[in-house]
């Protein structure tokens, strides 16, 4: 079996989304999400082999999810089949970025991910601070393809909910030193280390990581290569309809790219573009920028 470019681990959510507040009587569209699954989805449409690593309920919702997976372009094939249930979350979409969201996940299926469900040869690996958080065999997991894969790319992904500021850090000092590249955003997550946005990326390298990309919303990225500090500007969004998925799609991206031989810098204005694209959808997945219009974007703003 063909080893993928990229493998991506964690849980894929089952997504209810409504454009109005959360209440009784609410319209949902439902659909699927989970960081994982959408920064696969980006990945694959960057032009990589991406495999998603996750656990998935054997039943009738799971093969709904799955041809979900495949329609995305992603290789399924990794993906374990067990019983359970399955992780949820509830999010009424705005515009703006302040978002709703109700998740119901504890003790799903797809928390139980194991260092066992890891195969011993890998690719580049994208795993996220969720996927730690998420249960103590999937953080375990975590770690065994960091240690594994030659290209490691690490996204803080801080959610309170699920693990403390303490919780998160460690995370960060645990899989720094595997690290290609680490995509903390600023202020939430750097500042689990350091106070100013150049001490986090150089707290970050002193701990192991090659590089840092800082994502900084409307000031673009901060990117340490190597002690190198230089400035990716944000692209502007053509249409915004949904934040959701939209740091996923950049660390989805920016993995794909590193996986195919891209300089990092590229990848980094890259992922950015597709960021900026992927607004223009409703959920996580909702609109996932081809390749060859993530390019044409990316390409028109700098002209």
């Amino acid at each position: 079996m063909t080893t993928p470019d990229v493998f991506v681990l964690g849980e894929v959510l089952v997504e209810l989304t409504a454009t109005e507040p959360l209440d009784s009587g609410t319209s949902m569209r439902l659909a699927f999400s989970g960081d994982a699954l959408n920064a696969a989805a980006a990945s694959a449409a960057a032009g990589a082999h991406t495999a998603l690593l996750a656990r998935v309920p054997d039943d009738d919702l799971g093969d709904r999810l799955l041809a979900r997976v495949n329609d995305l372009g992603i290789d399924s094939s990794r993906v374990v089949r067990v019983s359970g249930q399955h992780g949820l979350y509830m999010q009424h979409a705005d515009p703006t970025g302040g978002r709703e969201f109700l998740y119901v996940r504890k003790g799903s299926a797809g928390s139980g991910l194991s260092p066992e469900d890891v195969p011993d040869k890998l690719g580049a690996v994208l795993a996220s601070g969720i996927a730690c958080a998420i249960s103590e065999s999937a953080a375990q997991a975590v770690r065994k393809a960091a240690a594994l894969s030659a290209c490691f790319v690490y996204d803080p992904n801080w959610r309170p909910r699920l693990v403390d500021a303490a919780g998160a850090a460690e995370h960060l000092r645990v899989l720094a030193p595997y690290a290609r590249l680490m995509t903390p955003a600023w202020p939430q997550e750097a500042q689990l280390i350091a106070d100013t946005p150049e001490a986090a990326c150089t707290t970050l390298r002193q701990l192991g990581a090659r590089a840092v990309a800082l994502t900084r919303g409307a000031e673009g990225v901060l990117l340490d290569e190597g002690g190198e500090f230089s400035e990716v500007p944000v692209v502007p969004a053509p249409r915004v309809v949904d934040q959701t998925g939209a740091g996923d799609s950049f660390a989805g991206t920016v993995t794909a790219r590193l996986a195919l031989g891209d300089d990092l810098a590229q990848a980094i204005r890259l992922g950015v573009a597709a960021a900026s694209l992927s607004v223009g959808g409703l959920g996580g997945t909702g609109y996932v920028a081809t390749l060859e219009e993530v390019r044409a974007h990316a390409l028109a703003v700098r002209s």
